[in-house]
């Protein structure tokens, strides 16, 4: 089974910046691609960025040309670079790990965007 471990949340305030890891751990298991979540107070989960392990990113409107997702496979590691970060992007991040072994989720990590 694969471990994922996320850290780098906080409390930032508007148009300030956080970066978020992910590492994923675990015997014999090859990692697909990688990527985040986020879940607002009340609200549904909203899938924001991913990457494949050939590099290839997707990321949603909301985030995008604010966020970036790069991914160490050597170290089975992800980050996420949040730029310009708005009161709207505060919510609970959860990593989603796509790897041979299914689908793995990290505890999450709150973010919280306030003046």
């Amino acid at each position: 089974q694969v471990q994922v471990v996320e850290s780098g949340g906080g409390l930032v305030q508007p148009g300030g910046s956080l970066r978020l890891s992910c590492t994923a751990s675990g015997s014999n298991f090859s990692i697909n691609a990688m990527g985040w979540y986020r879940q607002a107070s009340g609200s549904t989960n909203d899938l924001i960025v991913a990457i494949t392990k050939d590099g290839t990113t997707n990321y949603a409107d909301s985030v995008k040309d604010r966020f970036t997702i790069s991914m160490d496979s050597a170290k089975n590691t992800a980050y996420l670079q949040m730029n310009d970060l708005k009161i709207e992007d505060t919510a609970v991040y959860y990593c989603l790990i796509n790897s041979d072994q299914g689908m793995s989720r990290g505890q999450g990590t709150q973010v919280t965007v306030s003046s």
